[in-house]
């Protein structure tokens, strides 16, 4: 059951290798500005301070930290509560666990690679991981129990691999005969990546590739193919590649003993209790030490203050104070629409023309304001499964982070809709865009 409420909150959020561009001018260090010299209303924050202060107050979080940056400069940045119900008071330098929010951070290692040549967007994954090549497509229960299937048109490419348009399951909405699969198999729960790799080949694929959105493995996917391409672990290329450079210090997929008192206890909503209980079990990784596998799709644990680094890398089109992670061109094509018009076009949440949402490279991506919310248009985003989230802005030039650390948060009517709570007040107290 705690499987399909995490899927539901998880899925509630162009060619060649690029040419070279001339580098912009390093921006400066991120620092605190008053809220009026960035186009905000002081009095506006207020309410977004007092909306988290008050699902803490209401005991429906133990605490969150909440950070608004805008110019690459810090608008707002504050610590509420407690890192658990009976553990010290939140800081800004409590350390989560991530999840999901750990993709987007395996995409930029992609395109890292994608800049130096190592893979191309249409080439098909099977190239990278050969037991990829003959994949079948679900069609299908027969009377015995075994699936009926029928050949893939063509392999899934890293386009759709990066966009989870490819076909891949996951196995955290076991409601379904190829998610229920992914379970019983143990995919997620494979101790290498050759037994990882193994058993998703043996399975088939919900949808042929290109036809339908289906949040996946993909991105585990990738971590492996970081891993072969570079001849690094995962954890290795991203430290040396990413965390380094940027100097995000408290960024990995384990967890120091001398760190683990600024961790934040995890909490799951029990249903039938209607009530946060302390998480145990299917989502709760090991990080007292390095992972013999490496979750490229949600291992990582951070803190606000060191995912800000990498969001305003971001912002920045690839730079961070002189040090350049990707260029400007292609973190635009991270943001850039990847879906096709099969996908676009059809009324299956949660991309569709009609919500004004597509999906880029690891990232979801704003194409209509209008219809998709307050955020602008070119925004891009993603979130945790334990209520870590955060969003992009480049048309208003800012981003915005928040951190919680509760799994299944949207059983709770008041947390549930957090990350959109927060935007309404962000973009309320935004009164001067153009300032």
């Amino acid at each position: 059951m705690l499987r399909k409420l995490v899927a539901a909150a998880l899925a509630a959020t162009l060619l060649g290798g690029g040419s070279s561009v001339a580098l912009a001018k390093p921006k400066a260090a991120i620092a605190a500005v008053a809220p009026e010299s960035a186009g905000f209303s002081a009095e506006g924050l207020r309410k977004l301070d007092a909306h988290m202060q008050g699902l803490v107050d209401t005991g429906h979080l133990p605490g969150v930290t909440t950070m608004l940056v805008r110019h690459g400069k810090v608008v707002n940045f504050e610590a509420h509560g407690r890192r658990g119900f009976d553990s010290p008071p939140m800081t800004k330098d409590t350390i989560f666990r991530i999840y999901s929010q750990t993709k987007p951070v395996t995409g930029v290692a992609m395109m890292i690679l994608y800049e130096e040549g190592r893979w191309k967007l249409d080439d098909p994954v099977s190239k990278y991981i050969p037991e990829f090549a003959s994949l079948r497509v679900f069609k299908g229960v027969n009377a015995d129990g075994s699936f009926d299937t029928v050949p893939a048109d063509r392999p899934p490419t890293m386009r759709e691999l990066m966009s989870h348009s490819g076909g891949f399951a996951y196995g955290l909405n076991p409601d379904n005969p190829i998610d229920k699969a992914y379970v019983d198999t143990g995919v997620l729960g494979a101790k290498s990546s050759q037994e990882f790799v193994q058993k998703i080949a043996a399975l088939p694929l919900a949808a042929q590739p290109g036809t339908r959105w289906k949040y996946s493995v993909s991105v585990d996917i990738q971590g492996l193919i970081v891993e072969k391409l570079s001849g690094q672990s995962l954890g290795e290329f991203m430290t040396s590649r990413i965390f380094a450079p940027l100097k995000m210090t408290d960024t990995g997929f384990w967890l120091p003993a001398e760190k683990t008192d600024r961790l934040a206890s995890l909490y799951v909503w029990a249903p039938k209790a209607q009530k946060l209980v302390p998480a145990e079990g299917f989502m709760v990784l090991d990080i007292s030490k390095p992972p013999a596998l490496a979750s490229g799709g949600g291992g990582l644990v951070s803190t606000n203050a060191d995912y800000a680094r990498f969001a305003q890398m971001l912002l920045n089109g690839g730079e961070l104070e002189g040090k350049r992670i990707l260029k400007p061109e292609t973190v635009k094509l991270m943001r850039t629409n990847m879906l096709g018009d099969a996908i676009m076009s059809s009324d299956v949440p949660p991309f569709n023309t009609g919500r004004g949402r597509g999906f880029g490279l690891d990232f979801a991506v704003v194409l209509d304001s209008a219809k998709a919310g307050p955020q602008g248009e070119g925004t891009y985003s993603w979130g945790g499964a334990a209520g870590t989230w955060f969003w992009i802005d480049p048309k208003n030039d800012l981003f915005f982070l928040g951190m919680i650390h509760v799994l299944n948060r949207e059983g709770d009517p008041a947390i549930k809709d957090i990350d959109k709570d927060s935007a309404r007040l962000v973009y309320d107290a935004l009164v001067d865009p153009k300032k």
